[in-house]
């Protein structure tokens, strides 16, 4: 386990790096020892560093929901970051890709709140009865620390969040079968990727159950009115300046963004 000193040091690094658009080493290099509690009290002090400057957390993301990836990751589990609101986007949006290091970007389901849920033991019929409206989104991954990255390298640095995109049709969560929910994701005309919403975990709500019992072991859990990223159901695509993106979700809408 570090010391807060260390903790401190690498939240710092990390801040840094985000700044400058210039990679970090990882904090598993130069800490080897580093645990997945390091690694998350890590994640908090970018957060209250961000938020110190001005940023407001909107919502939670969560990663590594398919079992392709954790095995990549060697983890058994998903994890987690947060979102914040200089890093939302609409429908439309034209990003500067400068603001990112390596952007890559997944088709996902964003589920807002509707009441707080919070406590171990939660379920998927707990998460559908707690969400008003669930809709596209679209998650721009990056990453600010040097390769190889070991998973404590990957929540330290916020779960890879880079920007959320919203866009397409809202719909109530009993309205769909959201498992049967898909989207091809198309890169200037050409369809470079497709999935179906099950492959998160069987169903795009089981993420939230998760992270609603890991926080409660914190005290903390979702709040009213929180944007929370289910996961990816097909793999990502890199982004580079002058791509336009556009993400088909059938019954439920499209979203379309292009980068400067």
């Amino acid at each position: 386990m570090l010391s807060d000193q260390n903790r401190q040091y690498a939240a710092d690094a990390i801040l840094a790096a985000e700044k400058t658009r210039k990679v970090c080493p990882q904090p598993s290099a130069t800490w080897p020892e580093m645990t997945l509690e390091d690694a998350y009290d890590v994640q908090r002090r970018w957060a209250e560093a961000r938020i110190a400057a001005g940023a407001k957390i909107v919502g939670r993301k969560i990663g590594l929901t398919s079992r392709a990836m954790q095995q990549a990751s060697k983890m058994t589990e998903p994890d987690y970051g947060v979102i914040l609101d200089d890093a939302l986007f609409q429908d439309g949006a034209r990003i500067a890709a400068g603001t990112f290091i390596k952007p890559r970007l997944e088709v996902e389901l964003a589920f807002v709140m509707g009441s707080d849920l919070s406590g171990a033991g939660c379920h998927i019929h707990d998460v559908m009865r707690a969400t008003e409206f669930v809709q596209p989104a679209l998650e721009i991954i990056d990453y600010r620390t040097e390769v190889p990255r070991q998973i404590v390298d990957t929540i330290a640095d916020n779960a890879a969040f880079g920007a959320i995109v919203l866009g397409g049709r809202t719909i109530r969560p009993f309205d769909v079968d959201l498992r049967r929910v898909g989207a091809t994701l198309s890169q200037n005309g050409v369809i470079e990727e497709s999935g179906l919403a099950a492959a998160v975990m069987g169903h795009p709500a089981a993420g939230l159950a998760w992270l609603v019992s890991k926080l409660a072991a914190q005290g903390d859990g979702l709040k009213a009115g929180d944007i929370v990223l289910g996961g990816a159901f097909a793999r990502p695509v890199d982004i580079r300046p002058g791509d336009v993106i556009a993400a088909d979700y059938g019954d439920l809408g499209s979203i379309g963004v292009s980068f400067a």
